[in-house]
């Protein structure tokens, strides 16, 4: 090595340690508290916290603590479910080297690696973890960044080369000058990428539009039953209670709980297949996914060399070739190139191959690495490997050397010369070609994605010629866009590879995507990748991932191989089914509720329903009813989008066919029975539960509700709930006694409507193409 600088003295870097921080990512985190709390702070807790203080305010206090323990119910389960920003950074900051070899005051020490600062003269050699981004001034080595950048490739570097912060060297020994430290290194702006990026759930947009729908509807609903009983007239007292009756019957109070449900038993059901979800809600979003991202390194290939082809020139055969390029390969080092070879070698054995009598390993100034043999007759051979350019300089001219350096270079291949013969006698003896190959599933899996609806598209750090390469062998086909940065106005959809990219221009293009309306999934396995993992909807790490990606991605495959993300997204998507179930079935009967309160305040010029046995309703019916989430049901062909308008004008169509039902049955109780008040009550009740289980079983069946087979849980819920009613009624507790045969009457009626209910919803479907 030639004279090393001096480095800085101790003071100047303190000084800059003080002006610049340290060289470490920023730690942000947010308190448990006031993440409690958020969950507080939504359209569902706002309207139970309503409620809350009305029933408080009405003295109904048994009533108000049953509503809050539904609120407390619905934040816990939420509770648990975040908070994986700190795990991710945590992650980055580990893969930091914890210490480095710094020269201060003209002497080498060792610091810890935050105390690196800009200016500081550093040491990287064989093994060492690179600790923040230098520039070489001295020395070379061969450095690993492909979870950096996405090469797979280790690069040789030298003087006036640079060096990222996290990159693994595996070859060599150099010494280089830090030119930023923290979060200015590419590795900073990538945990910083990762730390900002966010995209609002469809659970989040989901809740927040059913509830906005139902409360604009059943508010307007409870405003005009309020005018209404007020001009009856009717006593403050029984008008109060009616609004708050109308409050409660305006809330899925369950809904919440129900994404949560059903995604952590699809994700119980992910895991048995060695699929890990990390997050619940990656689970909900894999049933719209329609475009996946996928990095090439480490995702569709397998991030290692191999052999792919070897060319030999006349006089030598392939194996012989091998044989040759093994001599003068290093044995048991790191380097990939030499061990690809070397396992090559051995799978082509040669009787006759020459005995290694000395090996020079890779010198990067000279470009080569050479080997001196005994051949088999007892000659002394000497063998020459590496760069075409070199090798060639070497040997005696071949006229289709450059033919077929040029043909393997265009396929994407890193092509190395192996040349033989007397020490200034050298011939050509062929050609290697090396690349990181496909996964033997990727093929597979992007061509059944393709049968789901789902476009595969590869995102990669790599050059354009080695990415079309692989995405022809693994079945992408399309433009390929190979300028970066990407443009901010760019027309993601257009393209199907897209070559050269940076950490960040993963992230725009996922972000991209979904500005365009499309649900997307990334898969990757580096820490480069880690910023588009946490952007989109559904971020897939593969086994061998580092934990920065890990943690950022929402699914973790722990089984070699890409078939998990099929996996994910069937279900995904059989999630989707059961909460779309849930979904319809909440607006239909809550929509029933509040119709149904007016009908029976003009029938009766009483409030039919009290806050009491609406909460009773809605501990019992909403509650029992999340059983869907393990309810056999088929999964789309296609993905899954909500629809909340189509849903919406479903829930009221099936909700009015339901609600002329119940006032039917309220009518015949009330003028051909002749029941009273209290006792038209507890029929209003019994009504509901009967003709909400007709509305459940109908709604979680696309097509005819003997189509398929309910799951056993729904089963004893259906059961459960109808005999909780049902003896409740009879016995007279907590309402009025209604007699055995009138309850046996509503429910053998709701068997009749559900079979009308579902000649309407057939045709309400095939309209607004609810599948």
């Amino acid at each position: 090595m030639t004279d090393i600088p001096a480095g800085l003295t101790s003071d100047e870097a303190h000084r800059r340690l003080m002006k610049d921080g340290p060289n470490a990512v920023v730690d942000v985190t947010q308190h448990p508290v006031l993440r409690a709390l958020q969950k507080l702070w939504a359209p569902v807790p706002w309207m139970l916290e309503a409620a809350i203080l009305l029933q408080l305010g009405l003295g109904d206090y048994v009533e108000a603590g049953v509503v809050a323990l539904l609120l407390l119910f619905n934040a816990g389960l939420g509770f648990f479910q975040e908070g994986r920003a700190q795990a991710t950074l945590d992650a980055l900051k580990s893969r930091l080297a914890l210490v480095a070899s710094v020269r201060r005051d003209g002497r080498w020490t060792t610091v810890p690696a935050a105390d690196l600062v800009a200016g500081d003269v550093v040491k990287l050699s064989l093994g060492t973890v690179v600790v923040a981004d230098v520039r070489l001034t001295d020395g070379s080595i061969l450095l690993d960044q492909s979870m950096l950048t996405g090469e797979s490739i280790p690069a040789e570097a030298g003087e006036g080369t640079s060096a990222y912060a996290g990159a693994l060297v595996r070859r060599g020994e150099a010494v280089g000058e830090v030119t930023a430290t923290g979060e200015r290194t590419r590795f900073g702006r990538t945990a910083e990428l990762v730390r900002t990026a966010r995209v609002e759930s469809s659970q989040q947009k989901i809740v927040l539009r059913v509830v906005r729908n139902l409360a604009l509807f059943n508010g307007a609903t409870t405003i005009l039953l309020a005018a209404y009983a007020y001009f009856l007239p009717m006593p403050v007292a029984e008008i109060v209670p009616l609004v708050l009756v109308g409050i409660l019957s305006s809330i899925p109070v369950a809904l919440p709980s129900m994404f949560t449900l059903a995604a952590a038993v699809g994700a119980r059901s992910l895991a048995a297949r060695g699929v890990l979800p990390t997050s619940l809600s990656a689970v909900d979003e894999a049933a719209g996914v329609d475009v996946l991202c996928s990095d090439k390194t480490g995702t569709l290939t397998r991030n290692e060399l191999a052999v792919m082809a070897v060319r030999p020139m006349p006089g030598f055969d392939e194996a012989h070739v091998l044989a040759l390029a093994a001599l003068a390969s290093s044995d048991g080092g790191q380097d990939p190139v030499d061990a690809a070879i070397r396992a090559a070698a051995a799978r082509k054995p040669v009787p006759d191959a020459p005995k290694l009598v000395t090996f020079v390993p890779f010198d990067p100034s000279l470009k080569r690495a050479e080997a001196s043999v005994l051949q088999s007759n007892g000659v002394t051979g000497r063998i020459a490997k590496g760069a075409f350019a070199v090798i060639g300089g070497l040997s005696h001219p071949s006229a289709d050397a450059s033919s077929i350096v040029t043909e393997l270079e265009a396929k994407g291949f890193r092509v190395l010369a192996v040349a033989t013969g007397p020490s200034d006698d050298l011939s050509m003896a062929g050609f290697i070609a090396l690349s990181d190959p496909p996964r033997d599933d990727s093929a597979a899996l992007v061509s059944e994605l393709s049968g789901l609806g789902v476009r595969t598209v590869m995102v990669t750090g790599d050059a354009e010629a080695t990415a079309q390469v692989v995405a022809g062998m693994v079945g992408i086909a399309g433009p390929v866009w190979a300028t970066t940065p990407l443009p901010e106005d760019l027309k993601a959809e257009a393209c199907s590879i897209f070559a050269g990219v940076l950490p960040e221009d993963k992230y725009r293009l996922v972000k991209a995507l979904q500005k365009d309306g499309h649900i997307v999934g990334m898969c990757g396995d580096g820490a480069n990748d880690a910023p588009a993992l946490r952007q989109a909807q559904m971020g897939i790490a593969v086994s061998t991932a580092t934990d920065v990606a890990k943690s950022a991605a929402g699914i973790v495959l722990t089984t070699p191989g890409l078939a998990g993300i099929v996996s994910a997204i069937k279900e995904g998507r059989t999630t989707f089914q059961r909460i779309l179930t849930y979904t319809l079935r909440a607006v239909t009967h809550k929509v029933v509720q509040v119709l149904f309160l007016g009908a029976g305040l003009i029938i009766t010029g009483h409030a039919i329903l009290t806050p009491m046995l609406m909460v009773l309703m809605m501990v019992t019916g909403d509650f029992l009813a999340m059983t869907s989430s393990t309810d056999n049901v088929r999964p789309s062909p296609r993905p899954s989008i909500w629809h909340i308008r189509n849903l919406t004008i479903a829930g009221i169509v099936m909700g009015v066919t339901d609600l002329a039902f119940c006032v039917a049955c309220l009518a015949a109780g009330k003028f051909a029975i002749g029941l009273d008040t209290e006792a038209l009550r507890t029929m209003a009740v019994v009504t509901l539960v009967f003709s909400g289980q007709a509305v459940f079983y109908v709604s979680r069946e696309r097509q005819h509700i003997w189509s398929s087979w309910p799951g056993r849980w729904l089963i004893v819920s259906s059961i459960a709930d109808l005999s909780i009613f049902s003896i409740l009624s009879v016995n007279g507790i907590l309402m009025t006694a209604l007699p055995m045969v009138i309850v046996a009457g509503l429910f053998a009626a709701a068997i009749v409507f559900a079979f009308i209910l579902d000649a309407v919803k057939l045709a309400l479907f095939h309209r607004l193409a609810i599948t």
